[in-house]
């Protein structure tokens, strides 16, 4: 790894550290995995999405189910049974009675009804759009997890590579110290210096096992080991750069507006359903039974029938007040929707706005981590250097080594969440999708 400018120039061993770090966090990286990859798995595995996706299919049949009502209806009837009789003149007098009949019903006219299937296509759209909610929050938890194991990987090599280093330097300064060109404190901080990058290691490589695991229980997969990000990549630009275009189109189709919008309209639906029951009802009925009597007890024995057709007409004259309190807490409930709907853009309007924001922030910080990178490997060579001549400590040394790598952990970090940050960005305004997971993917090594 890294060692003093007398044994080995800093910039020559750049990819032997590099080298050393991926053999040492990624065994597997022959088998390493896309993100593209990972969301497919997860799309099939995860609990939480099957579930809104096994709701949202149900929806369906729940749409069929109101639409029987506008079609016709038939039920069959059987009875059968037995009486006796003690006359006091007749004596005991016995018979027997089986009963069979159809009964049908098609509704004319049913405001109530057709109100009710409405509502159930209304509920339809919210269903889909719950599904969609549920699919965007999986592309960004997928997203998370995967980068939050990524960050866990360049910190645990970061903390190696700084142990490897500090150890190079504290053995340089046992050396001089047995030659006497350096005092003992420079072995002692040199050795402080170490014993916390070991505790830092131990750390750090628990918190890796802990996002391994995470991402593996999310995508239902073992030992998951994602693809590098390409060094130097270029962050995808934020466009459009302005938030209020963010905020409009948010406005227009993100899920949550949609569903509460669609909410309003159940609510209004149901205040016309609920003056549906001040009108009639109108149907067409109809039946068909046959009778076979036998038995002393019956004067004409035998089988017969009967038939009947007509229109039945039902019109409520009185309810005891219960349609018009109905009315007024329909129309009480749909304030409220008209309300949750206005919270709703609200809402995702300040989510986009914080999200954007996030994003410009974010790109502001990889650039300037990216020149303190810059800086500190320069401030580096050059405290190195002067520990080489004598006017440096061997701590000017150690503090100059953990700013590089603790600047090389952020900016791998950052650049992470900028990532993200775009997916929860598209998130916040509604337009996250399958196809933002390939972009992102495609900046992952091949």
């Amino acid at each position: 790894m890294f060692t003093p400018p007398a044994h080995r120039p800093l910039r020559a061993l750049a990819p032997l550290a590099l080298a050393a770090a991926l053999s040492l966090c990624l065994p597997g990286l022959a088998s390493a995995q896309s993100l593209q990859e990972l969301y497919d798995a997860a799309r099939i595995y995860d609990a939480t999405y099957l579930g809104a996706r096994a709701l949202a299919e149900s929806a369906e049949f729940r749409v069929e189910q109101t639409e029987a009502l506008l079609r016709p209806s038939a039920a069959a009837t059987a009875a059968a049974n037995t009486a006796q009789s003690n006359l006091p003149v007749l004596g005991t007098r016995g018979s027997t009675t089986v009963q069979g009949g159809v009964n049908g019903r098609y509704p004319i006219f049913n405001k109530a009804n057709k109100v009710t299937i409405e509502q159930a296509r209304k509920s339809l759209e919210t269903s889909k759009a719950e599904l969609a909610l549920a699919e965007q929050d999986l592309i960004v938890r997928v997203a998370q997890g995967y980068f939050d194991v990524l960050a866990a990987q360049d910190a645990l090599s970061t903390v190696r590579a700084s142990k490897s280093f500090t150890a190079e330097q504290l053995a340089s300064a046992k050396r001089n110290f047995e030659v006497g060109t350096a005092t003992i404190t420079d072995t002692r901080e040199a050795q402080a210096r170490f014993d916390l990058t070991t505790a830092q290691e131990i750390a750090a490589d628990n918190d890796l096992r802990a996002k391994r695991i995470a991402l593996d229980q999310l995508v239902g997969r073992q030992n998951v080991a994602p693809k590098l990000l390409i060094v130097p990549v270029v962050l995808p630009a934020t466009s459009p750069a302005n938030p209020e275009e963010w905020v409009s189109s948010a406005d227009a189709v993100h899920p949550s507006v949609r569903r509460a919008r669609v909410n309003l309209e159940v609510a209004t639906l149901e205040t016309d359903k609920a003056r549906a029951a001040q009108l009639p009802t109108v149907d067409a009925v109809g039946s068909l039974g046959i009778n076979d009597s036998r038995g002393r007890a019956i004067s004409l024995p035998g089988i017969t029938t009967t038939a009947s057709v007509g229109i039945q007409l039902n019109y409520p004259l009185y309810t005891g007040g219960a349609t018009q309190n109905r009315i007024r807490e329909t129309l009480k409930l749909e304030e409220r929707s008209r309300n949750d709907l206005e919270a709703a853009r609200r809402g995702v309007a300040q989510a986009t706005r914080v999200a954007f924001f996030g994003v410009q922030s974010g790109i502001a910080q990889v650039r300037a981590l990216e020149a303190a990178e810059a800086s500190s490997k320069l401030a580096l060579e050059a405290t190195q250097l002067g520990y080489k001549v004598g006017v440096r400590v061997n701590l000017d040394v150690l503090n100059s080594q953990s700013q590089l790598f603790t600047t090389q952990r952020d900016l791998a970090k950052a650049r992470y969440d900028v990532l993200v940050g775009g997916l929860r960005l598209r998130q916040a305004a509604g337009q996250l999708a399958a196809a933002d997971v390939q972009a992102v993917s495609s900046l992952l090594a091949k």
